[in-house]
C-alpha cells in the first residue's frame, strides 16, 4: 500500500528530501548544505555536481530514517530554487559552467544594453517579467557567450539547459527525461506565458538556441520514473513546482485574492489571480502559478533579494549573534528599534524598486544605539519590505486581501510574525506545517496519482498553528514613514 509522497526540496543553501504522510503530516526530513561560490563581487555560483549528490545523500538518507520501505511511496514531487541556470553536455553529462545562481547580478550589463535598445517592454508583455539579471534567460547567454566552444557546442545540439528541477529529473531518470513544468518555465525570460511556449523573438534577441530548451510539462502530471538503482524501487515523479508556486499551493492559496509569502533566504510574496495574466502598474511581476491539465492559474508577485540573508549577514559579518536564532531574543530586548533603519539592500532591490545597484544601509544611529536595536530594525526590514509588496498587490488587482498566510524558516520567528502583523494592519496566518513548499509539490504530486482524491481533501491536511492580530500604534507609522523617507536616500 502506497503511504507516503517523497518531496524534493533543492533549495538555494541546501538539498532536502521530505516525507509526507496522507494527512499532510512530515514524517522524515533529511538536509545537506552545499557550497555557495562567490568567484567576484556579486556572483553568486553553485557546483550543479554538488547539488545533484547532496540531494542523492538527502533522498537516501531520509528513507533510512525513516525506516519506511521505498515501496510504500507513491510519487516523487520536485520543488526548486528558480532562475538557476544550469547548462550541461548531453553526451558526457558534466556541466559546461557552474550554475548561475538567481542572486547573481553579472548580466545586469546585458540588461541595461536590451533596456537601452526599447525592448523590456517586449519583455514584459510576453513574459510577465521585468528586465533583471534574476531571470534565466540573459544568464544562458552569458554563458553560452563566455566561451566559443560552449556556444559551438550548443549551436550544433550538444548542450541542454535547465533549472534545477530539470537538471535534477534528467540525472535521476537515468538521462531519459529532459523536462520542466510551466512554473520554472515562466522565470526564465525566454517564455510566453500567453501562449505557453518558448517564444522565438526573445530566443533570437538572447541569442539563445532552441534545441537546448527542455520539453514543457504540466506542475501535476505523471512524468518518468526514477532509476531503481536509486532506491531499489522505481518511483514515478508526478509533481514540479518552482519553490514560490510550490509554497502558493501548498498553503492552499486556490482562489483568486489569496496571499502568501515565503520568508527564506529572500521573501517571496504571492497573489492567486485565478485564470487571469494581471499587468502590473506597481512593478510586480506576473507569473504561473501552476498548470494542471487544461486550466492555467496565474499569480502576481513581489521579489525580495534579501530577507533571512540579512540575519545570516548579522551572524557571518558582524558576528552579533552566533546562531540565526538567536535574533529573535536579541531583538526582543529593547521595546523598539530606537529610530534605526536598516535599509536591507544587499543585492540590489527587487520589487517595486528594480535597482540593481542599489546598496544597504543602516540609518539613525546615535550614541544609544546598540546590537539589540540593529538586530530589531532587520526584522523590521524583512516587514517593511513585505508590506510594500502587498500594498502594491493590492492596488494591481484591485483587491483587498483579508489575511496574509506565512511560511518559511523565518516565520517561525514569532517577533517577526508580530512585527509583519502590525505593518500590515492585518491578520498573519502561519500553519502547522511550515514546510510549505516542500508540502505544496506533494500535493501537486499526490492529486497526479489519485494519492489525494480533490482538492478539498487537501484542505482537511490544513491546520492553523498561531494567528497573529495587529497591534499597530503610532510607533509603528513612525518606523513605516521613515522607511518611505530613508530608502529613497539609496536608490
Amino acid at each position: 500500500m502506497k503511504k507516503y509522497i517523497l518531496s524534493i526540496d533543492a533549495g538555494t543553501t541546501s538539498s532536502r528530501a521530505i516525507l509526507f504522510d496522507k494527512k499532510g503530516n512530515q514524517v522524515s526530513i533529511s538536509q545537506f548544505e552545499f557550497t555557495q561560490i562567490f568567484p567576484k563581487e556579486s556572483w553568486v555560483e553553485h557546483d550543479p555536481i554538488e547539488i545533484l549528490e547532496t540531494q542523492l545523500k538527502a533522498i537516501k538518507d531520509v528513507i533510512l530514517k525513516s525506516g519506511i520501505d521505498s515501496n510504500e511511496i507513491d510519487s516523487i514531487g520536485i520543488t526548486n530554487q528558480r532562475e538557476t541556470t544550469v547548462i550541461w553536455n548531453k553526451n558526457t553529462g558534466k556541466p559546461v559552467y557552474n550554475a548561475i545562481v538567481w542572486q547573481d547580478r553579472r548580466t545586469s550589463t546585458i540588461c541595461d544594453k536590451l533596456q537601452r535598445e526599447g525592448t523590456d517592454k517586449l519583455f514584459y508583455k510576453k513574459t510577465g517579467l521585468v528586465l533583471d539579471a534574476y531571470f534565466s534567460g540573459t544568464k544562458i547567454q552569458w554563458i553560452l557567450d563566455s566561451d566559443k566552444k560552449i556556444r559551438d557546442l550548443a549551436e550544433n545540439g550538444e548542450l541542454l539547459f535547465g533549472t534545477i528541477d530539470t537538471w535534477l529529473i534528467w540525472n535521476l531518470t537515468n538521462r531519459k527525461y529532459h523536462v520542466t513544468d510551466y512554473t520554472n518555465a515562466s522565470r526564465t525570460l525566454i517564455f510566453n506565458i500567453h501562449t505557453l511556449q518558448w517564444d522565438n523573438e526573445l530566443l533570437s534577441i538572447l541569442k539563445i538556441p532552441k534545441n537546448i530548451l527542455p520539453i514543457l510539462v504540466d506542475s501535476s502530471q505523471k512524468i518518468g520514473f526514477i532509476s531503481k538503482d536509486i532506491l531499489g524501487s522505481e518511483i514515478e515523479i508526478c509533481g514540479i513546482a518552482g519553490d514560490q508556486q510550490a509554497a502558493l499551493f501548498g498553503q492552499l492559496c486556490i482562489n483568486p485574492g489569496d496571499v502568501k509569502n515565503t520568508y527564506g533566504t529572500g521573501c517571496f510574496c504571492m497573489m492567486n489571480t485565478g485564470d487571469k495574466a494581471v499587468k502590473s502598474n506597481n512593478k510586480m511581476l506576473t507569473t504561473i502559478a501552476w498548470k494542471i491539465g487544461n486550466k492555467t492559474t496565474y499569480a502576481l508577485e513581489g521579489s525580495i533579494f534579501i530577507a533571512g540573508a540579512v540575519v545570516q549577514w548579522l551572524r557571518d559579518q558582524l558576528n552579533i549573534i552566533n546562531n540565526a536564532s538567536e535574533i529573535e531574543e536579541l531583538a526582543s530586548k529593547v521595546n523598539n528599534s530606537g529610530g534605526v533603519t536598516f535599509i536591507s539592500a544587499l543585492s540590489g532591490l527587487g520589487a517595486p524598486y528594480w535597482n540593481p545597484n542599489a546598496t544597504g544601509a543602516i540609518m539613525g544611529i546615535t550614541r544609544g544605539t546598540n546590537k539589540s536595536h540593529i538586530a530589531r530594525a532587520a526584522l523590521e526590514a524583512i516587514a517593511l519590505r513585505s508590506m510594500e509588496i502587498i500594498s502594491e498587490m493590492e492596488k494591481d488587482s484591485g483587491t483587498k486581501f483579508n489575511n496574509l498566510k506565512v511560511d518559511g524558516g523565518a516565520s517561525n520567528n514569532n517577533l517577526l510574525m508580530q512585527i509583519q502583523s502590525n505593518f500590515l494592519g492585518s491578520d498573519v496566518i502561519r500553519p502547522k506545517i511550515t514546510e510549505t513548499t516542500a508540502l505544496g509539490v506533494a500535493f501537486l504530486s499526490g492529486l497526479a496519482t489519485g494519492f489525494w482524491s480533490s482538492i478539498e481533501e487537501l484542505k482537511e491536511t490544513w491546520v492553523i498553528d498561531q494567528e497573529f492580530k495587529s497591534k499597530s500604534s503610532d510607533y509603528d507609522k513612525k518606523v513605516i514613514n521613515n522607511w518611505r523617507k530613508r530608502i529613497k536616500k539609496i536608490q
